[in-house]
């Protein structure tokens, strides 16, 4: 387990490698300003001219010139070849909220690997990609919705699952990747509320990022 390394108050962005460009970077840093670069996402970074408060990763794909100028105690190396860098930045940061781009779209194996440690950390985090907006459920969460927003769940684990706001809704079902899914539901009410027992992920488009922090950031509160 990675100890606990950057702390702060702050909203964190963490940057992949993956696909991102100057939109998403921007909508990321709007919700969570201090920015962390994830290993190779310190070569995303720093072509859009950005300046990360830290770098973490086993820095296998972080070149000499992305980390020149960054002061060498942000620079967190982690020589940990069983877990992603994901992983580790998640582990060795403590914030409230943490937004990740470059971590959705691209190489499918590495989006795969995102999303299974999404499920499995315990703190809120959302992903931002080109067109979602992902984030895993908590055993309650409110959302706060335009009617006909796409509400997509994908348990990846053993899930029970209720809901209430759904145009098809979700009453105490047994939900799990090789069973129960529901893609393409979307939000009937302005207010959709889920309750989730088990790994559950949320797909929402990318428009609804700020009611999902919104929702995230109140649920967190009332635990």
């Amino acid at each position: 387990m990675t100890s606990i390394i950057v702390q702060t108050d702050q909203a964190v962005t963490f940057v992949g490698a993956g696909p991102v460009n100057t939109e998403l970077l921007e909508i990321a840093l709007t919700f969570a300003p201090f920015l962390v670069a994830v290993d190779g996402g310190a070569e995303m970074v720093r072509n859009y001219g950005k300046l990360p408060n830290a770098v973490i990763g086993d820095m296998d794909s972080a070149s000499a010139g992305a980390l020149q100028g960054i002061a060498a105690q942000n620079i967190h190396h982690i020589a940990d070849q069983n877990t992603t860098d994901f992983e580790k930045a998640l582990g060795a940061v403590s914030t409230p909220l943490a937004v990740g781009v470059g971590f959705l779209g691209g190489r499918a194996d590495h989006q795969m690997a995102a999303l299974n440690a999404l499920a499995r950390h315990g703190q809120p985090v959302l992903l931002l990609g080109d067109h979602d907006a992902v984030f895993r459920v908590p055993e309650h969460i409110a959302l706060e919705l335009e009617p006909g927003t796409r509400i997509s769940l994908f348990p990846v684990a053993q899930a029970r699952v209720d809901s209430r706001g759904l145009r098809w809704p979700i009453v105490d079902a047994a939900m799990s990747a090789t069973g129960l899914i529901s893609q393409s539901n979307e939000a009937r009410d302005r207010r959709v509320e889920l309750w989730a027992m088990g790994g559950l992920l949320a797909f929402l488009p990318l428009h609804a990022a700020g009611a999902a922090i919104t929702a995230l950031t109140r649920s967190r509160q009332m635990t």
